[in-house]
């Protein structure tokens, strides 16, 4: 049973979190991009007078793609020509204009495999006088599977499930998935191009960088097939690739693939990207909410980044200065950062996600720590393979544990089974798939 004290303080980092959900929903984020004055389309800092193109074109793809999608109908719906959106499967909206495909994630499979090939179709036929508006969010990646040479999806797949076992970062996944695509980095905008090309961005990566979010498929891609080899390499995954994908980036590494399209490339020339969200934005609208309420707030980071387990410890020493002695401030306190962590997988049986392998972390090491609470989760509402978004921690997570006949604490952050422990609690933090993706935001709190 939770004690009045932490029921308002869960409640207050629901709040928190919320707020800061709210100020990155896809579909309000683009139309504040978007702006229109009969024909004249302004996003950001550039301007297009619509009466130059003869058709207009949009294609998107990641968990965000469809809110962002109904954002462009809104503004463009008389000129909208064609469109289509691969979104993750099991998102049953609809548009009204576009055409939406479902297609898996994380780990790509043959609808979007299907789906990335009629994409390419779709881009290839755009002219001159057109102009295509791409929306890119986080799961993009993974949502357009479209192996070069002679890989497979079978091979693609099996590389996914082996970098992801592996705890590698997402620049690193990216990399190796660009040089094994015909679609990604930049390859896409090469099949739009000589066509007016707007992308707009959601950014579910560390610092923003365009080349990487859901693997750049419409911007330039400064990695070369060497760097896929090394990221391989130092995993040690590369002796256990399927044939055809060691083959390839062993042929590109010797300048007998080609390569993806470099910066300075003249088919970029009319290419403009925009970010429209991120985590720093999420974070700023937390910080607000926070400060409403009465706290004294800071934002630590947005580029939280390691091994889950490990941050959470960080998190845990946090949450004891805080309480200790008003360190970096004084309560009551919430501090808050973003970021992606990863999780190195020990036991392919257990059950969880980054977010819950951090609060079990916390839990752990604040075990007896009056006041406070943590709650780490994805702002897309999908925390690994299960139905919650995170999991909230405090200083009697452990002794309730205890109450529920639970032992050996320690095993399930051993096993990576951190679902199956929350769940005995009922501390799992739950939103439902939400539609937009800017990664993962924590929120420490003390009274």
């Amino acid at each position: 049973m939770l004690s009045p004290e932490l029921k308002k303080l869960r409640h207050h980092a629901r709040e928190i979190f919320l707020a800061g959900l709210s100020a990155v929903d896809p579909e309000k984020a683009v139309l504040r991009a978007l702006q229109r004055e009969g024909n004249m389309l302004s996003v950001a800092q550039e301007s297009f007078d619509l009466s130059q193109f003869r058709r207009v074109f949009v294609l998107g793809a990641g968990k965000a793609a469809i809110a962002m999608a109904a954002a462009v109908e809104t503004c463009l719906s008389d000129r909208l020509t064609q469109g289509l959106i691969v979104t993750k499967d099991g998102d049953r909206h609809r548009l009204k204009q576009c055409q939406v495909l479902e297609a898996g994630h994380p780990v790509p499979d043959a609808r979007g495999e299907h789906a990335a090939r009629q994409m390419l179709q779709l881009a290839e036929s755009a002219q001159m006088n057109d102009l295509v508006i791409c929306l890119i969010s986080g799961g993009g990646s993974a949502l357009l599977p479209l192996p070069a040479g002679d890989i497979t999806l079978a091979d693609e797949q099996r590389v996914t499930e082996l970098l992801l076992g592996h705890g590698v970062t997402i620049h690193e996944m990216n990399t190796v998935r660009k040089h094994l695509s015909l679609i990604k980095g930049g390859q896409l905008a090469r099949a739009i191009y000589p066509a007016t090309l707007v992308t707009l961005i959601l950014s579910d990566v560390i610092g923003d960088p365009v080349d990487i979010i859901a693997s750049g498929p419409t911007v330039p891609d400064p990695s070369k097939f060497s760097d896929a080899e090394r990221v391989l390499t130092l995993y040690g995954v590369w002796p256990k690739l399927p044939h055809g994908v060691r083959d390839y980036i062993t042929a590109g590494c010797r300048g007998h693939a080609p390569e993806t399209p470099k910066p300075n490339d003249p088919m970029f020339a009319k290419n403009y990207t925009h970010v429209v969200g991120c985590n720093s934005d999420a974070l700023l609208a937390c910080e607000m909410h926070a400060l409403s309420l009465g706290y004294n707030t800071m934002i630590l980071t947005n580029r939280v980044q390691g091994e889950a387990r490990d941050i959470g410890r960080f998190y845990a020493a946090l949450l004891h200065n805080l309480a200790d002695c008003g360190r970096p401030i004084e309560s009551p306190a919430c501090v808050l950062a973003g970021g992606e962590t990863t999780v190195t997988l020990r036991n392919p049986g257990g059950k969880g996600g980054r977010n819950q392998e951090m609060a079990l972390s916390v839990a752990l090491d604040i075990d007896g720590l009056p006041n406070c609470v943590f709650l780490s989760a994805g702002t897309d509402g999908i925390d690994g393979p299960t139905d919650a978004a995170g999991a909230f921690a405090d200083g009697w997570t452990i002794a309730r544990a205890r109450t529920h006949g639970m032992r050996f604490f320690s095993s399930y952050l051993r096993d990576n089974d951190s679902y199956a422990f929350f769940q005995q609690l009922g501390d799992h933090f739950i939103t439902g798939p939400t539609g937009t993706n800017v990664m993962d935001v924590q929120i420490l709190l003390v009274e």
